[in-house]
């Protein structure tokens, strides 16, 4: 399988006045992958190729997957644009329950795939969790996700300030504005492929608060997984698939309230032994369910199924 990426940004600038030049230049971008999927057995969408907007994916080569990871269809003016993508496809992957019931409703060859982990890559170290120098509390994601993380920093404020050798940890690609903690109590880390797996083996705990909305249910724990990978035990929000992954062992907690989730990140911090044992559990159900070595075959199975039966994948 071949990738073809767009030099343009899939999403549109924040600067309206710029976006009619950004739609006509993603557009003009997006021309020779179109050209090229021609050349192939099968066309994989990795979303649209256009934010919200159904552009050029009718003029690729058949047969089409579509690949969805994320509630897409709430974007303006999304759900159009992802029903007509979704009917013109062959087939559709979708990275939990919650996408594939709503893309149901439009194509019935479905394959329920999470998104894999490359757990040879993300591993457990423990050499570097014993060299910090503190106890990191971490967060990792997208900074449209920071939103989330600002809901809990109210509950988290109190952990901080009782234990003076544990640091928030933010992984993002901007730094957070945090209004109730001070600058000696968080960190920025900026992401980069170079220190991804780094910033999260060195965490002690790992979180990933979800809103409890269609668009929080669409969320498919990815970076609950790399937590896990790296054999670090999670707080989450028990919502969509972060509930269906708490279910499968004792590998971390599901708070409901801001009381909760201080009390259980507090817990993990007090009870070491216990925490490290949930990490290794976390990591053993990365291993048997959402790794690459288990979810690659599953996917090219599909991905041959779908495809004519004169052709490969």
């Amino acid at each position: 399988m071949d990738e073809y990426y767009a030099r343009l940004s899939s999403w549109p600038p924040s600067n309206k006045l710029l976006r009619p030049f950004w739609l006509a230049g993603t557009v003009l971008d997006r021309v020779p992958s179109v050209l090229n999927s021609h050349s192939y057995d099968l066309t994989f969408l990795q979303r649209e190729m256009v934010s919200t907007l159904q552009t050029l994916e009718p003029f690729t080569k058949r047969p089409r997957v579509i690949d969805v990871d994320d509630a897409v269809w709430l974007n303006r003016r999304g759900r159009t644009g992802f029903r007509n993508i979704v009917q013109m496809c062959d087939g559709a992957i979708c990275g939990n329950a919650f996408i594939a019931d709503f893309t149901r409703q439009w194509h019935d060859n479905i394959c329920l795939l999470p998104t894999a982990v490359d757990v040879d890559r993300f591993t457990p170290s423990p050499a570097l969790q014993a060299a910090s120098k503190r106890r990191i509390i971490g967060w990792s994601g997208l900074a449209v996700g920071l939103t989330y993380l600002y809901e809990v920093e109210k509950a988290l404020l109190p952990v901080l300030n009782k234990h003076k050798d544990v640091v928030l940890r933010v992984v993002s690609e901007r730094p957070p504005s945090f209004k109730y903690l001070s600058p000696d109590q968080f960190e920025y880390v900026p992401w980069s492929p170079a220190n991804e797996v780094r910033a999260v083996q060195e965490m002690t705990i790992g979180l990933m608060p979800v809103e409890d909305t269609p668009w929080g249910m669409g969320k498919c724990s990815y970076k609950m997984l790399l937590y896990m990978a790296c054999a670090v035990p999670v707080v989450v929000s028990p919502i969509g698939m972060n509930a269906e992954v708490l279910g499968l062992g004792n590998l971390g907690f599901g708070p409901k309230s801001p009381t909760e989730w201080t009390e259980m990140v507090e817990w993990l911090l007090q009870n070491p032994d216990q925490a490290q044992a949930m990490g290794r559990i976390g990591r053993e159900v990365v291993e048997q369910h959402y790794s690459l070595q288990v979810l690659a075959p599953r996917m090219a199975s599909f991905l041959r199924n779908t495809a004519r039966p004169s052709g490969g994948s």
